[in-house]
């Protein structure tokens, strides 16, 4: 260029600059071979050979017979750093001449054609197109460019296609793991053929095929497959829901897709069957290395599509396959099911019918817990032992277990179960979270200890208990001249949640009617004072609730004389104090309660209330963080 800008100093590149700034396509043998096989279909071959040495020092070469590159073409897109595939080529592939053939091309960015430097920093590309072959050595070894041809030469040729040849210093990779990788990563076509020291790929095809759907969302098509794995040779490893953009797997397969959790990876289900989701319309939605999708709201409607189609596959095939589940399970309850009398053997296998049509999914332990229900429920008929041993639950979870009594009904049965999952998950999770300081009292310990009335008594878990639009501006009052109404959670929102320093303070309440005037009147108050992870308690936090009790009955103009019970609850608390202390009224009557308690004994009372189920399920809780825990909570409660 003649009219050249004058410049003092261009950009410096160290040696490794585009190794380094390659990532895994730079260090992992697959993701690179990967990369280099996509490139080859991307230039229409319908054969590709790979041979990899058995040591470090020898070559490792990579032929197609595909369309190939002229050497102005190899200039502007091999050596173009960021090249725009979409933008130069198109979408559709370029086959040679007597190649009658579609394709949708994976290339977007240019990236994966750097794929050699995972193995040298120098590397050789042979390509035949239009007679010509042309042989470039490609180096990173300059300061001055991020990669360069160090050598070329050109001479006549009848051939089409690329060689890619590289020296192997580094990276060294396993002939037969990449034989698996490979042949997981591409959906099988008969006109695309991929070899390995000689051996064809069997890229991945739909055996032991179930069930195919085709689902739509706005303009995006999927084809969604449900596949047996006995009766096909898919490797466990690959097992989950697979989506393959064009034929090329997204990422790796995963039970959880988006922000469903289709399937818990240990059930029966997950260990045989795999999903594998078709389509040519995602492209835009995929990271530049293929490895997963870029963060897009538009993908949540995707996802949840899919995740409603699998979850209907499994439904239809649990329909079908009824007599070898309700087979399976009497045999592992053969004892007990042998016991029952022939109405309970009716009703028992009834119960099983519904169990696993309405919860195709379910963990192996989660149908046990059900099964083991349903029989006991059978074996005491009457119902009053069992609701003796359950006399400590609360007024709903009686409600439930006698409709199940009653009824049988399986609905009223999983309800109940849900609702035990429920309260165990809570119990865990604060038992794992509160002797952490560093845990946000307000939006995460609170939050589970609010929802979880039922754990300071029975009383406390009616359904008709919920803050009332009264106690805002009694809250308003009491707290008025102490805290700023701006530091409310959420003022107009209940139950509030006020932020005290070292604690947070909520507030709800139950309400009664009168039937002679139709007014309402508050009738139990519950105020639950939390402190951070590890707070000890004393003298002065028990006197502060209580001090809070008093202002509450002094508004008695606005909220009338409920019952106020209040739990201050911290960590510990010091030996010197009453834990429980009454609150009177002018007149000597009781109005209310002020308690101290402990993370820990809402963690052992409340286990006692659920019949020490969390131990029996202890496998099930184990594993899984609270913070984890608290998410799915949280997600409920929405």
């Amino acid at each position: 260029m003649n009219n050249k800008e004058n410049v003092i100093q261009g950009s410096l590149f160290e040696e490794d600059y585009l190794i380094r700034t390659l990532g895994n396509l730079g260090n992992t043998p697959d993701i690179a071979l990967t990369e280099l096989v996509a490139n080859s279909w991307d230039a229409g071959a319908t054969h590709v050979d790979i041979f990899i040495p058995e040591k470090k020092g020898d070559l490792l070469t990579i032929v197609d017979d595909g369309i190939g590159l002229t050497k102005d073409e190899f200039f502007s897109r091999w050596m173009k750093l960021g090249y725009n595939r979409l933008k130069h080529q198109g979408k559709k592939v370029e086959f040679p001449n007597g190649i009658d053939l579609q394709r949708f091309a994976y290339g977007r960015n240019g990236v994966g054609r750097h794929g050699m430097l995972c193995f040298n920093s120098e590397y050789v590309v042979i390509t035949n197109k239009k007679g010509i072959e042309s042989k470039f050595t490609i180096s990173t070894k300059s300061e001055k460019e991020p990669f360069l041809i160090k050598k070329e030469s050109f001479k006549k040729s009848t051939k089409h296609g690329t060689r890619l040849e590289v020296i192997v210093e580094k990276n060294l990779p396993k002939p037969e793991q990449i034989l698996e990788i490979i042949s997981a990563r591409f959906l099988h076509d008969p006109k695309f053929i991929i070899s390995i020291n000689n051996k064809t790929i069997q890229l991945e095809q739909h055996k032991g095929l179930v069930d195919s759907v085709e689902i739509e969302e706005g303009e995006i098509k999927l084809y969604v497959h449900l596949i047996d794995s006995k009766k096909s040779r898919k490797s466990t490893l690959y097992q989950g829901i697979a989506i393959w953009q064009g034929g090329r797997l997204i990422g790796e397969p995963s039970w959880i897709i988006g922000k469903n959790m289709v399937l818990d990876g240990r059930s029966k289900q997950a260990k045989r069957y795999s999903v594998v989701v078709q389509t040519n319309d995602l492209a835009d939605f995929i990271t530049e290395d293929w490895s997963g999708f870029k963060k897009n709201s538009d993908l949540d409607s995707v996802f949840d599509k899919i995740s409603n189609c699998v979850q209907t596959m499994f439904s239809k095939i649990a329909t079908e396959n009824i007599e070898e589940t309700t087979a399976q399970i009497k045999r592992e309850y053969k004892k007990e099911y042998a016991d029952l009398s022939p109405l309970a053997k009716y009703e028992f296998n009834e119960a099983i019918h519904n169990i696993t049509i309405s919860n195709p999914t379910a963990r192996q332990d989660s149908i046990a817990l059900a099964v083991e229900t349903v029989i006991k429920l059978e074996q005491t008929r009457s119902g009053s032992e069992l609701l003796k041993k359950l006399s400590t639950f609360s007024p709903d979870d009686v409600d439930g277990l006698n409709k199940i009594l009653d009824n049988w009904s399986i609905k009223d049965a999983l309800t109940v179960l849900d609702e035990i999952d429920k309260r165990i998950s809570v119990i865990e999770a604060i038992r794992k979270l509160s002797n952490d300081s560093t845990v946000d009292e307000l939006h995460v310990l609170h939050p589970l200890v609010a929802s979880a009335r039922w754990i300071f008594g029975p009383e406390f878990d009616s359904p008709e208990f919920s803050s009332n639009n009264q106690l805002q501006t009694t809250v308003e009052k009491v707290f008025g001249k102490k805290v700023d109404k701006n530091i409310f959670r959420n003022y107009k929102k209940r139950p509030d949640i006020v932020v005290l320093g070292n604690s947070t303070f909520s507030i709800t309440s139950t309400v009664s009617y009168d039937n002679d005037n139709g007014l309402s009147t508050l009738n139990k108050i519950l105020i639950i004072e939390l402190k951070r992870g590890g707070f000890k308690l004393g003298r002065e936090e028990r006197n502060q609730a209580v001090g809070y009790v008093e202002d509450f009955m002094n508004c008695g103009t606005i909220i009338g004389t409920p019952y106020i019970n209040a739990f201050v609850v911290g960590e510990s608390f010091s030996e010197n104090i009453q834990p429980i202390q009454a609150i009177e009224n002018k007149n000597k009557v009781e109005m209310g309660k002020v308690q101290i308690c402990l993370f820990s004994q809402i963690v052992d009372s409340s286990e006692r209330r659920l019949f020490n189920l969390r131990g029996r399920l202890n496998d099930r809780y184990s594993d899984i963080p609270g913070i984890e825990l608290f998410e799915k909570q949280k997600k409920l409660a929405i």
